[in-house]
């Protein structure tokens, strides 16, 4: 447990909008591997559209570097280890896979080639979100709280979970915004970090409270949930922001938290679960979004 509260503090260690321009500007490049100049042709327009095309390489040609940092190959090719396969009429699934296999480029993917933003940005939501959920859950057991001196920051930085789930909701508007090509920064990110500050106390407020009305144990699960559909809610708004859309109306805001819920029992209850099994409670690695 206590290297879960170590794991939730590295992760926010990470949370400087330089280092997710830095991430986010680095050069990247894709190698494209096809059967025909058709192929090749259906896979760049789908990549690169109108837009710039000087970092996607075709296998075998003159200009190729010796190394790419992505190879996607034509649908129904055999594909090498590593490569993904891609179907411009079907790309769900494997954006899906780069999106969550290749967090060392999938920011600067995003930032550089719009088709990656959504699949991004949607993995980024449910890694945060997943995140604030445990660490509620990990704060409010009684065999974690004395871990808690143990730890010379906790007692000054994070004497509640709030600091570290608003933290972290920052962390995830700076990784978003960058991924959606927008600017990234306090300054120029002021509204979405007030809107998520005025939120901050409303939804974990009913959290708490939840919890403490619930036999002890009990509680433990809704805890989870609302901190998981509270981030999981800050997300998709800033994502629709950031996609130019409309903001969320009164019905989807409902509907989205709706799900948030019960996507974060899952989570708490397997959490959980895995606690009542071997001892201890189970965060893994943060994810590497910068």
């Amino acid at each position: 447990m206590l290297n879960l509260l170590k794991q939730a503090r590295n992760a926010l260690a990470l949370m400087s909008p330089e280092e997710v321009r830095t991430r986010a500007d680095q050069p990247v490049t894709i190698g494209l591997v096809a059967s025909s100049e058709r192929g090749y042709e259906r896979l760049e327009d789908f990549l690169a559209g109108d837009g710039t095309r000087e970092s996607i390489f075709r296998a075998g040609s003159a200009d190729a570097p010796g190394h790419v940092d992505l190879v996607i190959c034509q649908d129904g090719f055999e594909v090498p280890p590593g490569a993904y396969a891609l179907d411009p009429e079907d790309p769900r699934g494997t954006l899906a896979d780069i999106a969550r296999h290749r967090e060392d480029v999938a920011l600067a993917l995003a930032r550089r080639y719009p088709v990656f933003r959504r699949a991004v940005v949607d993995r980024a939501i449910q890694a945060v979100a997943c995140e604030n959920a445990l660490f509620a859950i990990a704060t409010a057991l009684p065999d974690v709280v004395p871990n808690l001196i143990e730890l010379p920051w906790a007692l000054g930085e994070w004497a509640s979970d709030t600091a570290f789930l608003t933290t972290n909701q920052l962390r995830m508007a700076f990784y978003i915004a960058a991924a959606c090509g927008r600017p990234v920064g306090f300054a120029e990110q002021k509204m979405d970090l007030l809107s998520i500050g005025a939120g901050a106390f409303g939804w974990r407020a009913l959290a708490r409270e939840l919890a403490g009305k619930i036999p002890f144990g009990g509680g433990l699960i809704p805890k989870g949930a609302i901190a998981f559909a509270g981030t999981y809610l800050v997300g998709k708004g800033l994502q629709r922001f950031h996609e130019g859309r409309p903001a969320l109306g009164r019905r989807e805001r409902k509907e989205i938290y709706r799900d948030g819920l019960e996507h974060g029992r899952s989570v708490a209850r397997e959490a959980l679960q895995q606690r009542r099994g071997d001892g201890g409670l189970r965060l893994g690695p943060p994810a590497k979004l910068v």
